[in-house]
């Protein structure tokens, strides 16, 4: 399903967030399985992303990618969307969708106007899991069952 850009300002905004930066708010009540918006941005090698990293030296953890499973990469830094601002929760409202190789966020369930939209980053290290490892992936989600990192 593509989204026309007037489809995605109807349903979101891009604002400060009390989770991290910026972060994207539903702009009006959505169902849940609703289709919000594409993940979209530069399409790369694994080997591309890590030569490109970090995005931000100060903020080393921080990037604008998603993996695909074909090992591929989104870079959204390159050519994305208000969706590179979707903050990560652990107890999110929204999921990534893989359709065709394209990820599309899509709401798990009713979300309200003014609420701020997220997903489970799910993030993957080839580090051992450590305090450490953890502590560098910190979450800020807020759950009630926050499991403090953004690692899976």
């Amino acid at each position: 399903m593509v989204l026309s850009l007037e489809q995605i300002m109807d349903a979101i905004w891009v604002q400060s967030s009390e989770v991290h930066g910026k972060g994207v708010f539903a702009a009006r009540h959505m169902a849940a399985g609703e289709t919000v918006i594409e993940y979209v941005g530069e399409i790369i090698t694994m080997a591309e992303a890590i030569a490109r990293h970090p995005h931000d030296p100060k903020d080393p953890q921080h990037t604008f990618y998603f993996q695909l499973d074909d090992g591929r990469v989104i870079d959204a830094l390159h050519g994305g969307n208000a969706s590179k601002w979707i903050n990560h929760s652990c107890r999110p409202n929204c999921v990534p969708d893989v359709v065709k190789g394209r990820i599309f966020i899509q709401t798990r369930r009713p979300v309200f106007r003014g609420e701020e939209l997220t997903f489970d980053y799910g993030l993957v290290s080839d580090e051992p899991m450590t305090a450490a490892l953890k502590a560098q992936y910190a979450c800020r989600c807020g759950a009630k069952k926050c499991r403090g990192t953004m690692l899976a």
